[in-house]
């Protein structure tokens, strides 16, 4: 009998009592997991950008015990940290580049490679590329990397708190079903699950966004009481601050956001506006001020390597040359017109394309235009207002901070912050819709109910088509083949040095340091292989392969690498082939056949089908 009363209660429960409501979110939480494993069955592709394969590899050194190093190596991080250590070491002797050791991280900020080392720690990952168990490989052929799949998942989930934190803020601001359509934009854009899978700190860096924006929302409130909580207040302004200095430490650019944060503060803080800003601004400051200490010890700089950003790209440094220089320039690093001109070029495109899909859809023109839309709710008012600041601080930040990084991945990048907007954009952008929908006085349920669904299957139609057919390949080819970057590593000794277009692969799949190919020949590469540390292979792949023959070969200076390697396809008596073609076959001479390589340290040559490999002796069996 007492079983049976409570099986009854448990009934009820589940009908009518506590449980009744996780009941009813059942079927839509395994909509959303069918929706991610279809997602990567579909549209998954490993990692295709330099920025996640550089903070995965400095997470996987943080968990086997190494520090915050890096086997990624610019050359402007030797020059950093060769001038640094120069300056408080009174002896001749020492490692002043630090390439005989850990090679301190001057790149990344801390908060994303601990997570990710975390991930490591908690699922301790297979490092081999696998070729022969099914999903990972096919045919013998590898398909995935076993660890970046699962920083994938790590990262769907931040998408999916992302898509809850979008609810409840759109559930403060206005309704119920401006919370669900907000959240279902959210859940389906494109662009954001494109991120979640590309293993960047993007979702993670959202995730800190919204909870900005629920903090500020909730001061706003607690400032429009009439007698408003002090300490509560400041509790929640110092959370403030602490969330903008974690995503700060999570991407640099992000520090942009306390103009923003302190302008909202200053303007809907109540009573205590000016010191709620102010507290703000501390904490910020104290939150990533331990950070910015550790670079001055470690470097001399503030932000290391990445504080050159807004350098990178301009007429001064045009390209990647900052980070591949050995010796910069440092007098035009203090030219105002160069970051004059980067601002406005880089804004002109911004609001030409970027400001139109900040979330990825159409859903964005929706949101400019609700702009001009009176909204009766204060709060909402208000948030409007910090998000048309956000997206102005954002917008010149992220046009400053432009670099290469862009270029070699235009849409999915570290340098977007404008995709942080997207679901706030989302949030106006629906109500901005439905406010034109009852407008329209439709005749019956049915269709307001249909007309809703048209629009969301039009706004989600970039991530619709991406789960049909034809699937892309996981592989990020080319210039990335795991399994061949993991072979030529394996030929090198842990100690020897090696250099590469792509040392952020060989770094991340080979687990060998790399240092980034010099801007030349002569005198960037021997000033590190004379006078610092011999490097003992250069692996080139299609990434360099792929120039244009004339004006960057056969036209450029003779101390070019891609002079160099035009050198080498002369030697071979294969002028009458075509540069071009000579390329697509591959055809150098292996094993010190070549006459031009007796000039060069690395006369020992390897055919790859990724690319070439030059070393100072045979390191594979011969075929």
């Amino acid at each position: 009998m007492a079983n049976s009363e409570q099986i009854q209660r448990f009934i009820h429960a589940l009908e009518v009592g506590q449980f009744s409501r996780w009941l009813r979110l059942l079927p839509l939480a395994v909509a959303v997991i069918g929706l991610a494993v279809l997602y990567d069955l579909s549209a998954y592709r490993g990692f295709n950008s330099v920025e996640a394969m550089d903070a995965a590899q400095v997470a996987r050194n943080m968990a086997d015990g190494k520090g915050y190093t890096t086997d990624f190596i610019r050359p402007v991080s030797i020059y950093l940290l060769q001038k640094h250590n120069q300056k408080i070491s009174a002896t001749n002797a020492a490692d002043f580049a630090q390439l005989n050791g850990a090679h301190p991280d001057l790149a990344n900020p801390p908060v994303y490679p601990t997570v990710l080392a975390g991930l490591m720690e908690f699922w301790k990952p297979n490092w081999t590329v696998e070729t022969r168990k099914p999903f990972w490989s096919e045919g013998g052929r590898f398909l995935r990397y076993q660890t970046e799949f699962r920083i994938a998942i790590m990262n769907q989930i931040l998408l999916l708190v992302s898509v809850a934190l979008t609810f409840l803020i759109a559930r403060k601001l206005f309704d119920i079903e401006v919370a669900w359509l907000a959240a279902l934009l959210t859940l389906g854009a494109d662009l954001l699950w494109k991120f979640s899978v590309s293993g960047q700190s993007t979702l993670l860096l959202l995730v800190i966004f919204l909870g900005l924006v629920l903090v500020l929302i909730k001061i706003e409130e607690l400032g429009r009481t009439e007698k408003p909580p002090v300490q509560k207040l400041f509790m929640l302004t110092v959370t403030a601050g602490l969330l903008v200095g974690m995503g700060m430490l999570t991407r640099y650019a992000f520090g942009g956001a306390i103009i923003p944060v302190a302008i909202f503060l200053m303007l809907f803080g109540g009573v205590r506006r000016p010191s709620l800003a102010v507290a703000a601004i501390l904490t910020f400051v104290l939150a990533v001020t331990p950070w910015i200490i550790r670079n001055l010890e470690v470097s001399g700089t503030l932000f290391g390597t990445a504080g050159y950003a807004i350098a990178e790209g301009t007429f001064a440094y045009p390209g990647s040359q900052l980070s591949q220089s050995i010796n910069p320039d440092p007098t035009l690093i203090y030219w105002l017109r160069p970051y004059i001109r980067k601002l406005l070029e880089n804004l002109r495109f911004i609001l030409q394309n970027d400001l139109l899909r900040i979330g990825g859809n159409w859903v964005a023109t929706l949101f400019f235009a609700g702009l001009l839309l009176g909204l009766r709710n204060i709060a909402a008012r208000r948030m409007r207002y910090f998000t048309m600041i956000c997206v102005g601080v954002f917008s010149v930040v992220q046009a400053l901070g432009k670099t290469q990084l862009s270029a070699m991945s235009p849409e999915i990048n570290s340098e977007n912050l404008l995709v942080l907007l997207a679901p706030l954009a989302a949030i106006f952008g629906i109500v901005f819709f439905l406010t034109l929908l009852n407008q329209m006085k439709t005749p019956s349920p049915q269709i307001r109910l249909a007309i809703i669904v048209l629009m969301l299957l039009i706004a989600c139609q970039p991530l619709i088509t991406s789960l049909l057919p034809p699937k892309i390949s996981p592989v990020a080819y080319p210039p990335y083949y795991p399994p061949e970057i993991q072979k030529v590593a394996s030929w090198m000794h842990p100690d020897e040095l090696m250099m590469s277009d792509i040392p952020w692969a060989v770094a991340w799949y080979g687990d060998h340091p790399c240092v980034w190919l010099t801007l030349n020949l002569q005198p960037d590469f021997y000033a590190i292989n004379d006078y610092l540390k011999p490097i003992k292979g250069i692996y080139f792949t299609t990434d360099f392969m792929d120039k244009k023959a004339v004006s960057e070969t056969v036209r450029s200076d003779e101390n070019s690498w891609g002079r160099f390697i035009y050198n080498l396809i002369l030697e071979d008596g294969r002028r009458q082939s075509g540069y071009a073609d000579a390329l697509s076959r591959g055809q150098f001479a292996e094993e010190n056949q070549n006459s031009y390589l007796k000039h060069f340290p690395l006369n020992v040559s390897k055919t790859l089908s990724t690319g070439f490999f030059f070393t100072d002796r045979q390191r594979w069996k011969s075929q």
